[in-house]
């Protein structure tokens, strides 16, 4: 279980997750289902305020990409705590989603489905 990539940054380590439909070295015992994890966030008004000056001018965002990687580890964090309630070892097909509720608002979803993984023989 060593050589593939896992999610352990702020989140429980050695938690297997894939994009993939499955893992080379791991078989599927069982699949528990979907699961996900949904963080809202605000950038703030000061923030917003020097963000919007900042996009005017062109180039990259700071604020907002470190707003996004944050929302994005808190999401997969409550997706994984999801998964692990319900018994899994492992998530596949893991995929994220974001969509903007209201005018200041940015939803971030992570989700993907759980499953009970076991050694290849």
């Amino acid at each position: 279980m060593t050589d593939t990539p896992r999610y352990n940054q702020g989140g429980p380590a050695d938690f297997p997750i894939t994009t993939a439909l499955e893992f080379p070295e791991w078989t599927i015992q069982q699949s528990l289902g979907m699961v996900f994890g949904v963080v809202v966030r605000s950038m703030g008004m000061a923030k917003g305020i020097t963000a919007g000056f900042k996009a005017m001018a062109g180039g990259e965002v700071k604020q907002y990409t470190r707003l996004v990687e944050d929302s994005r580890r808190h999401a997969m964090d409550r997706m994984i705590e999801n998964a692990q309630l319900l018994g899994a070892t492992g998530i596949v097909s893991m995929r994220f989603d974001s969509s903007e509720v209201g005018q200041s608002l940015t939803e971030i979803v992570a989700y993907g489905t759980a499953v009970i993984l076991q050694p290849k023989a």
